[in-house]
């Protein structure tokens, strides 16, 4: 390969299949039909930060560190893009970013906390209820999308790290 065929054909950053698999998942329609997610800029966000928790989860039990804050890194790289997408000018991105990764960092530790081994069942439904259904949420659509959730997680536990890094997930 040539020097200027190199600057002319641009490399995928790291994580690119994994991060299109994660936004992918977090767009599925089910979310929104049957799990009752509100199909809006911030739900979509509630959605995205799930998924993007479940794995980074499962990249910390992995001890993958660097992988971790690479798909951070992917994460605060596409919150900037999608805020500059919808308008958000350069004056104000600094600090709209800084709040969403806050909010990932919240999301990770609550769900973190509910998945734990030793958590009730009952603590997952309370998290999602708290960080996606911010208003009450119907009957059952917390624990609905709970247990979705979970059943996501093993999915993801069950893959074997190359697969996951390259967003294979069974």
């Amino acid at each position: 390969m040539s020097i200027l065929s190199r600057f002319l054909t641009p490399t995928s950053p790291p994580l690119t299949g994994l991060w299109v698999w994660i936004t992918g998942v977090a767009r599925q329609p089910d979310w929104y039909l049957r799990h009752e997610v509100e199909d809006t800029v911030d739900g979509r966000f509630d959605m995205v930060a799930l998924v993007t928790s479940l794995v980074l989860l499962r990249l910390e039990q992995s001890d993958l560190r660097i992988e971790t804050a690479m798909l951070t890194e992917r994460f605060v790289e596409d919150m900037d893009g999608s805020l500059r997408d919808i308008g958000i000018g350069d004056m104000v991105i600094g600090k709209h970013v800084g709040r969403m990764v806050g909010a990932l960092g919240g999301r990770l530790g609550a769900y973190r906390n509910a998945l734990a081994s030793d958590a009730p069942a009952s603590d997952l439904a309370d998290a999602v209820a708290r960080n996606i259904f911010r208003s009450q949420p119907q009957p059952g659509a917390a624990e609905g999308l709970a247990t979705a959730a979970r059943a996501l997680k093993a999915r993801i536990d069950a893959t074997p790290k190359a697969r996951l890094l390259a967003g294979e997930i069974a």
